[in-house]
């Protein structure tokens, strides 16, 4: 059998784009598309004709329309053929493709387009709806992509998601409204930082990071879910009973708020979720601190094969200069730069024969070093 031609229908958006580099570099596949931001891709027709498997990657609000319109455009020919979807929402895209004579699964990676090539490390929601033939190919598939899978069927998943998304962001939403408000009394939010908690510079960069991508998406993600509403509304009540216990003040208040939002709470989610969601929160804590030390070194080592850490770490040694940090992560170009932190105490001239070392001898590329 023949490697599949992969179509993407969205194929100029971020993840069009993203998927595409996947299968061409990591499954050596080739992909063809159609977008109308771009004049370039194919037509529709010839789209639908050709790719074996077809790829849904459009925005949420208009995915099952789009989809209705390549079942027409098929007329038939699909069957055979894979199609899926990436979209937040699966309930009415995969309806949508099951009108279709092709096999469907639907897709929801947890993040937006990764700086990584792969997913290693996120959740991916798999939602299987008539799999026969193409389930080796999809197996090979998930294992590509390296994430973590969890299946659910569509309804499932979009109750889930009007918690996990659709609540979350609402709340980041609301909070930068209300730092809004209260800018002109206390300062914006660059004004707030200095004097923050872990929680609030947590929260501080969950609504940055919401507020810095597509509007559009996080739009859709309320008004495209048909759960949104109803949680929403629960939400809004019990801020709304907070804010009146709150503001009537008395030890009845008080009493009413340790039973309902602590005590009751507490013993909802239970201990072995606390217990786990505690942990999560200490390692981000000590992550944050981690970074906000003022010494620090970042360097990019252009040779990713084993043993390339350990060779960068023994310039530190030889120099005498102790870590008492290092991370990694990856630019918006998906080089692996790791951050490497020190004592306040380090001795500086040790540092700088250890960055000129690194940079002489190729083993790496210092791009900032500071006190």
């Amino acid at each position: 059998m023949s490697p599949p031609l992969i179509g993407i229908v969205g194929s100029a958006g971020a993840y069009g784009r993203w998927l595409r580099r996947f299968f061409e570099t990591r499954m050596g596949l080739a992909v063809i598309g159609h977008d109308p931001a771009d004049p370039a891709s194919l037509p529709e027709a010839e789209l639908v004709q050709r790719a074996d498997v077809l790829i849904f990657s459009a925005p949420i609000r208009h995915t099952a329309a789009i989809i209705g319109r390549y079942v027409e455009l098929a007329a038939g020919t699909e069957a055979g053929k894979l199609w899926l979807d990436v979209t937040s929402i699966k309930a009415a895209p995969i309806a949508a493709m099951l009108h279709s004579r092709a096999e469907v699964v639907g897709l929801h990676p947890m993040t937006a387009p990764p700086k990584a090539p792969t997913l290693k490390g996120r959740v991916t929601v798999v939602c299987e709806a008539r799999l026969e033939g193409w389930r080796p190919w999809l197996d090979a598939l998930l294992r590509a992509l390296e994430g973590e899978y969890v299946h659910a069927e569509p309804e499932q998943h979009d109750r889930i998601m009007a918690l996990v998304q659709a609540m979350v962001h609402a709340s980041h939403l609301a909070q930068a409204g209300v730092l809004r408000g209260q800018a002109p009394a206390v300062g914006a939010l660059a004004e707030l930082l200095p004097f923050r908690s872990a929680s609030f510079e947590m929260d501080a960069a969950i609504l940055s990071r919401i507020l810095s991508l597509n509007p559009a998406i996080y739009e859709d993600i309320q008004f495209g879910n048909p759960h949104a509403h109803e949680i929403l509304t629960a939400l809004h009540a019990q801020i709304g009973r907070m804010a009146a216990l709150v503001g009537e003040g008395s030890d009845a208040a008080r009493a009413a708020f340790r039973e309902e939002f602590l005590d009751g709470n507490r013993e909802a989610l239970g201990a072995r979720a606390l217990a786990d969601g505690n942990y999560s929160y200490e390692r981000l804590g000590y992550l944050l601190a981690d970074l906000a030390g003022a010494q620090s070194m970042s360097v990019h080592l252009p040779e990713d094969r084993p043993g390339s850490l350990r060779a960068l770490l023994h310039v530190f040694e030889r120099h005498g200069v102790s870590l008492s940090s290092i991370h990694s992560s990856r630019t918006p170009e998906g080089e692996v730069h790791f951050r490497i932190g020190f004592d306040a105490d380090v001795d500086a001239d040790g540092m700088r024969r250890a960055a000129a070392e690194i940079d002489a001898s190729g083993i790496g590329r210092v791009l900032a070093a500071g006190r």
